[in-house]
């Protein structure tokens, strides 16, 4: 067997038994595009021998997908299909697990109408809040994990020769996702236990505001009072833990929703919506967003922003350090997966209710009384650089150095 193979199915059982550790009797629901099918045929083997019940393929095509962005009429996308929003809220409902495996093209859209693709945006989005509640609240398990298509590997590698492109991005995700060491699944988890140092000094700082600055940010988030960083892990309602992102290299944590001020500029370009926007900043008063700007993408920052009320506010604040893995390989993934992992990122929108103190029981309305964010939509975008520094503020007004030069300072 090659390396490539091997490599293959160390990455379909690390996704299978550490991405959603599928339980014996369990579903998992995949959604991918064709261009992943070699692959995806080998996580459907190994969820099986696992112990899956039943393994369900949602597939899509990019080419489908641009067509019909070219020549549906405009109302074809004003609407999201009530059978498919019903069976995923059934899915969660008999407890299955859930993998995406995203290869798109980061720009698939370029030249589309923005307010085509807004609107299917906001419908899918409605369409499927009870599925985004659930996942986010930890009631059932899901992954999002990633496998190259050529259009994909063109767009970051574009200067390698065609024949070769997709297997560096090949290379650059195995790396990113520890399958190139000997026992990968043992890897994830002494990787997992150092990122929950991190988490639990936090934890114990108890910091009520962080405070950020580097060239073009000067940002302060409130934090709510009984906030919880998380990271790596997660556990599901059954007790069961999984790993929502692979890779992933943050601790994260909510923001007050009323409590952000300041402007943050971006670092690295962002895939939205099949475009791509770039160097942007963003300035907040009392935590909503009240201008943006964008060199590349402004229609599309601005579609975002104006999803719902929402997306005018955020609703995760992730700490990521200069000389992560992912950033030191110098490789530009045009993906939010990976380029999340590289930086420091804030995310619009919706918060995760896991991120505070009980938060998985709580209501919608508790939670919003806690101070947390509620979106039909949730997108990261990246703010890191080695020329970040981030304050932790206690509530008396003493501060500390969390990160100096892009990285932890502790």
């Amino acid at each position: 067997m090659s390396d490539f193979l091997r490599n293959l199915e160390k990455y379909a059982e690390l996704a299978v038994k550490v991405g959603v550790n599928i339980q014996k009797g369990q579903t998992l629901v995949i959604n991918t595009t064709i261009d992943a099918a070699e692959f995806v045929r080998l996580v459907v083997k190994n969820a099986y021998t696992a112990g899956a019940d039943n393994v369900v393929v949602n597939w899509t095509d990019d080419v489908v997908s641009r067509t019909k962005y070219d020549l549906a009429p405009d109302e074809a996308f004003t609407t999201y299909p009530v059978w498919r929003a019903k069976e995923m809220e059934d899915f969660v409902d008999q407890g299955a697990a859930f993998m995406a495996i995203v290869s798109s093209t980061p720009d698939l859209l370029k030249g589309v109408n923005p307010e085509r693709i807004s609107n299917f945006q906001k419908a899918a989005g409605t369409a499927l809040a009870k599925y985004r509640q659930a996942a986010q609240s930890d009631k059932v398990s899901w992954t999002v994990i990633a496998a190259p298509s050529p259009a994909w590997a063109a767009k970051v590698f574009p200067d390698a020769p065609s024949d070769q492109q997709v297997s560096l991005l090949w290379d650059a995700i195995f790396k990113a996702v520890r399958v190139d060491t000997e026992n990968p699944v043992e890897a994830w988890k002494k990787h997992d236990e150092t990122l929950h140092e991190k988490v639990n000094y936090l934890n114990e700082r108890r910091y009520q505001k962080l405070h950020y600055t580097a060239p073009g940010t000067d940002l302060t988030i409130e934090l709510p009072h009984n906030h919880l960083w998380v990271g790596a892990g997660s556990i599901n309602e059954n007790g069961f833990e999984f790993m929502a992102n692979m890779p992933t290299e943050e601790v994260f944590t909510v923001p007050h929703r009323d409590g952000v001020n300041g402007t943050v500029a971006s670092t690295k370009p962002l895939s939205y919506g099949g475009n791509i926007i770039d160097r942007f900043s963003v300035t907040f008063e009392n935590g909503r967003i009240v201008d943006y700007k964008a060199e590349e993408g402004e229609e599309f920052l601005k579609r975002l922003v104006e999803t719902d009320e929402g997306s005018h506010y955020l609703g995760e604040v992730a700490l990521v350090p200069f000389n992560s893995p992912i950033s030191q390989s110098n490789v530009l993934f045009y993906n939010t997966l990976f380029d999340e992992n590289a930086s420091n990122h804030l995310a619009i929108g919706s918060a995760y209710a896991f991120c505070i103190e009980g938060g998985k029981q709580m209501s919608s309305e508790e939670l919003k009384e806690n101070g947390l964010n509620d979106s039909i939509t949730h997108v990261d975008f990246m703010i890191g650089s080695q020329e970040m520094n981030i304050d932790g503020i206690k509530a008396d007004g003493t501060s500390e150095p969390v990160f100096r030069k892009g990285n932890w300072a502790f």
